[in-house]
């Protein structure tokens, strides 16, 4: 991972409301409206939050029809394991540093 992917999934989840997200899917996937309510937000607020982190690969969004042949989009967590450390930031920044170089060559 380089440097701007890492800051990607940094940014993606330095939010407390999209670490909410992150928490309350990590337990059961959850339609949009109920996800809303949970948090505590609008679901237009909630869709923006939810793309970011689609966006960075921290959740999948899916749409199912229900019994009674609604629309209802679905999220779910994807596992991740994210480790920050320094070895974490160096190896980032070395990858960039070797991406830009085969650019410039």
């Amino acid at each position: 991972m380089n440097a701007d992917q890492l800051s990607a999934k940094l940014s993606a989840i330095a939010s407390p409301q999209r670490m909410r997200v992150l928490a309350l899917l990590s337990g059961e996937r959850l339609h949009v409206s109920e996800l809303a309510r949970r948090v505590g937000m609008s679901r237009a607020l909630l869709y923006m939050h939810l793309t970011k982190l689609e966006e960075a690969g921290f959740v999948a969004g899916h749409l199912e029809m229900s019994p009674d042949g609604k629309a209802l989009k679905y999220f779910e967590l994807v596992p991740f394991t994210l480790t920050l450390d320094a070895q974490t930031l160096v190896d980032a920044v070395a990858q960039t540093t070797n991406e830009s170089e085969k650019t410039d060559a």
